[in-house]
């Protein structure tokens, strides 16, 4: 096996061109190409990780967090982050790191808790944007099926749960071959007017090389005019954070003790309790104080976060209770999604479970 197979499997859950601008994610330590036997997968890939892997005889760590995040500008011993890279590199240890990319799957980060509080009827809390791509291109009608055919297995032209979407307006297209041309039709020098179809389809941001390569593989002209726009419609099961139902509604101190014994945490930070029942629940790992709009704007009774500032608790505006319940904690079944995915895709593959506590905080 390759750490090029691994990862590209997970790129097809978590495509990484859908993490946040700000974020490092993919192949951090390694080549794609080194051939490995065993892959150990962990919450942060720290130098204390890198010694598991390297007891466990694992080439690759995927983990979540990256441990190169704001760039390093030395390989020294004096950080953390350094130290962890330079051993990888010593026992020729790759390193992926999936971090927002697998956030803002409605299936990633958040399905955990979720499924642990029984949530039903669920949807993105905050939908990405720029995700939907939209093709528009120029066909000789003769050749329209067959690159309508290639776009389609390229994965364009899907509308939620209907495929082979497009639409098309006949018309003339005029082009003049110049000297050094090999024109489909026409002949150099002279204006030619052929019979066209413009040919207009969306797709998934991640599939725009794919789907580009079907068309100038497909299209009969030297030169394709094309053109792809990003449009603002958003695709509802991507994005960050999850909101849904539970199965019966819960008084707000039982639902907080519930929360405390499934996260395994001793405290809760919290604004003012509302006394109100909690039936709709918004939930978005790690730091989500961008979302506290979005969940009182789509009626969540509870908001579970983390890293909520002291002015952050303020904008609860006793519509909705915030609970901050740590960085870790509400990531916490993270690791445990990354590996029933690769066990469900790669039964007969040796992935290990990390067994160290990478959680920077303790409680007193």
């Amino acid at each position: 096996m390759t750490v090029r197979e691994i990862t590209s499997c997970l790129e097809q859950w978590a495509p990484l061109s859908y993490a946040e601008d700000f974020d490092n994610v993919g192949l951090l330590v390694g080549s794609y190409e080194q051939k490995i036997s065993k892959a150990l997968i962990t919450h942060d890939a720290l130098e204390t990780v890198i010694d598991e892997a390297i007891a466990e005889k694992c080439e690759l760590i995927v983990c979540f967090h990256p441990i190169i995040f704001k760039g390093l500008k030395k390989l020294t011993d004096t950080s953390y982050a350094s130290r962890a890279v330079i051993k990888a590199i010593q026992h020729n240890i790759s390193i992926y790191a999936m971090h927002t990319a697998l956030d803002v799957q409605l299936d990633g980060v958040n399905a955990g808790l979720a499924d642990a509080l029984q949530l039903s009827e669920r949807s993105v809390l905050e939908p990405s944007k720029g995700t939907i791509q939209k093709l528009n291109t120029y066909v000789p009608k003769a050749h329209l099926n067959e690159v309508q055919d290639a776009l389609f297995a390229a994965g364009a032209g899907a509308i939620g749960k209907y495929s082979e979407c497009s639409f098309t307006t006949s018309g003339e297209g005029t082009f003049q071959p110049l000297e050094g041309s090999k024109p489909f039709v026409g002949n150099k020098g002279k204006r030619h007017i052929e019979a066209e179809d413009q040919l207009q389809l969306v797709f998934e941001k991640h599939l725009q090389s794919r789907v580009t390569k079907a068309l100038l593989d497909a299209h009969p002209y030297e030169t394709v005019a094309y053109e792809i726009t990003t449009l603002q419609n958003i695709r509802p099961d991507l994005g960050m954070g999850c909101i849904g139902q539970l199965p019966k509604g819960m008084n707000e101190k039982k639902f907080l003790e519930k929360l405390k014994a499934i996260l395994g945490t001793p405290t809760l930070r919290h604004s003012a309790l509302l006394g109100k029942e909690i039936n709709r629940v918004a939930l978005l790992g790690g730091s989500g104080s961008f979302a506290i709009e979005s969940a009182i704007r789509k009626g969540a009774d509870i908001f579970i976060t983390a890293d909520l500032k002291y002015h952050d608790f303020f904008r609860a505006e006793s519509a909705c209770l915030l609970v901050d319940v740590g960085h870790y904690e509400s990531e916490k079944f993270t690791k445990t999604r990354i590996m029933e995915f690769l066990n469900k895709n790669f039964p007969n593959f040796a992935f290990i479970s990390s067994k160290t506590d990478t959680n920077p905080v303790h409680y007193f």
